[in-house]
């Protein structure tokens, strides 16, 4: 069966740039072995597949892939979905396609999209908010599993962390960009580690004023060995910011600029709102741009 894909360059305004991600529209009919080996074929962080929700007055249903295994909610993929399904909709003349809602595994996410040529904005609210997923591994562990030394883990209140928004991730503070840019994965290095999580590295960004950050995502279990952008993982940040960062009531925006060391720089907007000292929303936001349209033969 002959099936359209889109592929989407997200957490960017440049083609060639961002993360790359393939959306299998009309997906109806593909099981769940069948997503997946066409995950793999495409070879990307993630692949989305398009299905009609459950609920008619929803937008879609998404289902999500990595090379390895499916995944109940990723950033990238329902940023670009949506900056798609939203270009779709303004092809076809409908006036109502800039805020709808996609259903993931997680529930349901309130997208809003502002579209352009080619491309547009568009900015999600969590269903849920991150969770705390227990104690990191030792700051040696971390350093060993990384190619760097105990000391450059850690800055100012942060030390490593465990977070995640149905995926964990192992948050590591690096003392400094240059260290950053030096960190590898030893994959036996990372298994030792016994968490099941994918790790995030951030450092502060000394370009700017304000919580803003560089970061790189590990993640070979899953397949990718590096993410150029990781929204699931800034959505999680949220927890990061507020257990080492005196956060007030109020909204606080924080910028991650994410794959400048694999040649694929992406900006990723993260919008926290607090109130009587608890995180009550966390907003992600980021461009997409279409790269290329074609056919799929499965």
């Amino acid at each position: 069966m002959a099936r359209r894909f889109v592929t989407l360059d997200v957490f960017t305004e440049a083609p060639f740039s961002g993360n790359p991600l393939a959306v299998v529209l009309e997906a109806e009919g593909l099981d769940g072995a069948a997503m997946q080996r066409i995950a793999r074929e495409f070879n990307l962080s993630e692949t989305v597949f398009v299905l009609p929700p459950d609920e008619p007055r929803r937008k879609a249903r998404l289902r999500i892939f990595t090379p390895a295994r499916e995944l109940p909610f990723a950033g990238h993929p329902t940023i670009g979905t949506a900056v798609l399904l939203a270009l779709q909709d303004g092809r076809a003349g409908l006036a109502d396609a800039s805020a709808f809602g996609l259903e993931e595994e997680i529930g349901v996410i309130s997208c809003v999209v502002e579209t352009r040529a080619n491309g547009g904005r568009a900015r999600f609210t969590l269903p849920v908010m991150p969770e705390y997923r227990g104690e990191a591994p030792a700051r040696g562990a971390l350093a060993a599993a990384l190619g760097l030394s105990a000391s450059d883990v850690g800055f100012g209140l942060h030390v490593p962390s465990r977070h995640g928004i149905g995926h964990g991730f192992t948050f590591v503070p690096v003392a400094t960009g240059a260290a950053l840019d030096a960190a590898t994965v030893d994959p036996a290095g990372l298994a030792a580690l016994e968490t099941g999580d994918s790790l995030y590295l951030y450092a502060v960004d000394p370009e700017g004023i304000g919580h803003r950050y560089l970061a790189r995502m590990f993640a070979p279990h899953l397949g990718v060995p590096e993410d150029p952008a990781t929204g699931s993982a800034a959505a999680a940040f949220a927890g990061v910011m507020m257990q080492f960062e005196p956060l007030g009531d109020g909204t606080h925006d924080v910028a991650i600029t994410q794959g400048v060391a694999m040649g694929r720089p992406s900006a990723i907007g993260v919008q926290l709102t607090i109130a009587s000292g608890a995180l009550r929303t966390v907003e992600i936001s980021g461009s997409a741009v279409v790269v290329t349209e074609g056919t799929l033969h499965a």
